[in-house]
This record gives C-alpha cells, sequence and structure tokens, in this order.
C-alpha cells in the first residue's frame, strides 16, 4: 500500500511541475498559495454544509494541488521560512475543522440524511482530526519525530475529496457515511498510535537509563511548523523548528 500511495504522490508530481514552473517564474508568494488553498478548503466545507456533495469534493480535490504547490515554490524561490511552514500548519487545522465542520452541519440539517449518529461520528472526526495533528506536534516540541499511524493529512484529504466527488450521495448516502465512519476511526486510531509510540520513546530502558527521544522518520503531514527550508537547523532552536526537508510534499 505504501508502495502505491508513494507511486501515486511521483505521479501527482510530474503532472503538476508545469504549474510549479509557472508560479516559480512569476515569483508566487508561496504564502498566498497557502491562503487560496485554505479560501479552498472553506468553500468546500459550506458546499458540504448545503448538501452538494459532489461538487465539494471536487473542490476539496484542488486543496490537495496548493498543498504540494507552496512547498515546491517555497524551495525553488528560496522563501523557506519558519512563518511559512508555522501559517502553512495552522492553516491545515483550520481546513480540517471547517471541511468536517461541513459535513456535520449537512448531517444536522438534511431532512433526508440527517442523522445524530452521523453528527456524533462527525464531530468524532474533528476531534480525531486535530488529535493526530496535536499529538504529532507536541512529540516534536519533546524531541521525537511521531511520524506514525494509520492516517496522514494526504489521505485524510482524498478520503475527504475523492469518492465524494465521484459518488456523491450514490446509493442513498451510505458511501458518504462510511468514509466520514471510516476517517473517524483512522483519526482516533492514528492518536492511539502516536501516544503509544511517544510512550514507547520517554519509557526508561531496562537498564534504568531514559529511552532517548530521538526523531525517527522524516516529518510528515500533520507535523508542526518547520521552517521551510532543506538547511540543518540553527545550533539552540527548539525541537518543534528544526528543518525537515522543507514545507510538505503532498500534504
Amino acid at each position: 500500500m505504501q508502495r502505491l500511495w508513494e507511486s501515486i504522490k511521483a505521479g501527482y508530481l510530474r503532472t503538476i511541475e508545469p504549474v510549479a514552473d509557472f508560479l516559480v517564474r512569476h515569483r508566487v508568494n508561496p504564502n498566498t498559495i497557502t491562503t487560496v488553498g485554505t479560501l479552498c478548503s472553506l468553500a468546500g466545507g459550506v458546499i458540504y454544509a448545503t448538501g452538494h456533495i459532489s461538487v465539494a469534493g471536487w473542490v476539496i480535490g484542488l486543496t490537495a494541488l496548493f498543498d504540494v504547490l507552496d512547498g515546491t515554490v517555497a524551495r525553488r524561490t528560496g522563501r523557506s521560512t519558519v512563518f511559512g511552514a508555522f501559517y502553512d500548519s495552522t492553516l491545515d487545522r483550520v481546513a480540517d475543522g471547517v471541511v468536517l465542520g461541513g459535513l456535520t452541519v449537512f448531517y444536522a440539517t438534511s431532512a433526508r440524511h440527517g442523522s445524530v449518529w452521523m453528527v456524533v461520528i462527525s464531530l468524532l472526526g474533528i476531534i480525531g482530526a486535530f488529535l493526530t495533528s496535536y499529538t504529532r506536534a507536541r512529540a516534536e516540541a519533546l524531541g521525537i519525530d511521531a511520524k506514525v499511524g494509520v492516517i496522514q493529512r494526504p489521505e485524510r484529504v482524498v478520503l475527504l475529496s475523492a469518492p465524494q466527488a465521484f459518488f456523491g450521495l450514490a446509493l442513498n448516502g451510505w458511501i458518504l457515511a462510511g468514509i466520514v465512519t471510516l476517517l473517524s476511526i483512522s483519526s482516533w486510531v492514528t492518536a492511539v498510535q502516536r501516544i503509544a509510540y511517544v510512550y514507547r520513546a520517554t519509557s526508561p530502558r531496562p537498564g534504568g537509563a531514559d529511552r532517548p527521544a530521538g526523531a525517527a522518520p522524516d516529518a510528515g503531514p500533520d507535523a508542526p511548523a518547520a521552517p521551510r527550508s532543506d538547511a540543518p537547523p540553527d545550533g539552540g532552536a527548539a525541537p518543534a523548528l528544526r528543518a525537515d526537508g522543507a514545507r510538505r510534499v503532498l500534504t
């Protein structure tokens, strides 16, 4: 599955390369790209709330494009900054909340598809999405890279866009309900996996010495603010602000 996902990402990056070249030539500010992507997410959340599920899916799908382009442009134009990474990560949380919030409103107000259970599941999905981000960010602040779990932000974006874009409310809305339920469960499972990872990383060794809080894999989609730069961190920088390969790719 991981190999398939990497192949999809590589193909996607090749497809959008001409768009990235255009933005680089015109020196578009990466923070502007991040802002536009968030506005697309806000629009998608509102459209979800009004019940136009298929249209919202296509709009949300645009956010994946902007998620890639902001980091690519930042690297290639030398505009990778700590604030840019912080701004990017912060707006990602806004986007997650609004999109899932739109689905919550839909289930709370729809005459045909309204469901108290789906409202609860959607609310749990919002909390779970924030928990996956917070647990990773808090671990980073402790010097631990908790890039573990069954779902990362790229997968969340895909789950919140592709099935809805192609199927909408097909099968009387059961496809949408299944996707929202899957997203909620996987987010909570990921949060628990990260908590367990940090517990193991900070538990004392059998000999009595504390286990070193070392970062393991490279930072991923839910990582906290990190400088949009490929340069090593400055001496004395806080762990949460260390460079980890510019912004994000498909995250």
